[in-house]
């Protein structure tokens, strides 16, 4: 389990939840989640990626949380969800499909987002029918299907089997990050982020991924190192827009385009220039709006702030 080390103050200080539960997986794994806004609202469910936590999705629960149900859940072994034994994406797509059934009603349904590994962990479930069943709409952000060692640019070496081998052995090193530096908060910056990203933004990051165990950290990159789930975007059927940044450098945005044109039912590809691998902290307003949009399309929602009050009276005028 992560030690919680998040900032505490902010935008991107977690807001409290307004309900805590624990979803219990296939295979017993235990997941902490976290709800937030009124019960009955629209929900809009959140799944963080690798070396992350809930604490990721702060400003889109703070933006969301007035008008939606926001259910944000920590993967296995990250923030407070306790690590398991088993590490792979079917153990991923086994949670995220616990979390539906723990937290929507009978018949109820919810657009489901995931960033970088909860991006492939809503592919990895795509095939399941609880998933069909549950998900209205799907939001993949900073995420990729296959090859995310041959193509990622966080070494500024040609492309080639020496760049994959030593991008891998980087990704997957068993040494511990320590604390947050000066130093370790440039090395998260350039792997992670875009340049023009903010000192707040870049300390927020830093705070989550240092929290994650090395052991956790280790297990899923050898998951990610060998995923391939290629065949699982084609059966991803929901209404999908997929976000990328332009100077990602563990995603590429060449695997935003990639699942756009894969995806049996791409609403939209966002690209985000500038932006790196964390594009719900680097371009929160960007996530949030498609979330937004994404649950007013598919869910029937309408968000007030969005509302033209002079429209508004006109519709109530006789």
């Amino acid at each position: 389990m992560s030690r919680l080390i998040h900032v505490t103050s902010g935008p991107y200080a977690p807001p409290i939840a307004r309900r805590e539960l624990v979803a219990v997986s296939a295979d017993g794994a235990r997941l902490h989640v976290e709800v937030h806004g009124d019960e009955g609202a629209p929900a809009v469910v959140l799944a963080h990626g690798w070396t992350c936590s809930t604490a990721f999705w702060a400003a889109q629960i703070r933006a969301l949380a007035a008008t939606h149900r926001v259910v944000a859940y920590d993967q296995r072994g990250h923030g407070r969800s306790p690590a398991a034994r088993i590490h792979s994406t079917t153990a991923l797509a086994d949670d995220l499909v616990a979390v539906l059934e723990a937290v929507l009603a009978p018949g109820e349904r919810a657009v489901v987002a995931g960033h970088s590994m909860g991006g492939m962990t809503i592919m990895a479930a795509a095939g399941r029918p609880e998933f069909a069943q549950r998900a209205a709409a799907a939001l993949l952000c900073s995420t990729g299907s296959s090859r995310l060692v041959a193509e990622a640019l966080v070494l500024p070496v040609r492309a080639g089997r020496v760049r994959t081998r030593i991008t891998g052995a980087v990704l997957g090193a068993r040494a511990p990050l320590g604390p947050v530096t000066p130093v370790g908060k440039k090395v998260l910056k350039y792997a992670t982020m875009g340049p023009g990203s903010a000192p707040d933004k870049v300390e927020a990051c830093a705070r989550i991924v240092h929290a994650c165990p090395t052991g956790v950290r280790h297990a899923w990159s050898q998951v990610l190192a060998g995923l391939d789930l290629d065949a699982d975007v084609a059966r991803l059927a929901v209404p999908t827009a997929v976000i990328g940044g332009t100077a990602d450098r563990l995603t590429p945005i060449v695997h935003a385009r990639g699942l756009a044109a894969a995806l049996p039912n791409c609403v939209g590809l966002t690209e985000l220039t500038g932006m790196g691998h964390m594009t719900p902290v680097e371009a929160p307003e960007a996530v949030t709006a498609a979330l937004r949009e994404l649950a007013e399309l598919h869910l029937g929602t309408t968000d007030p702030s969005t509302t033209d009050p002079a429209t508004t009276e006109k519709e109530k005028t006789p």
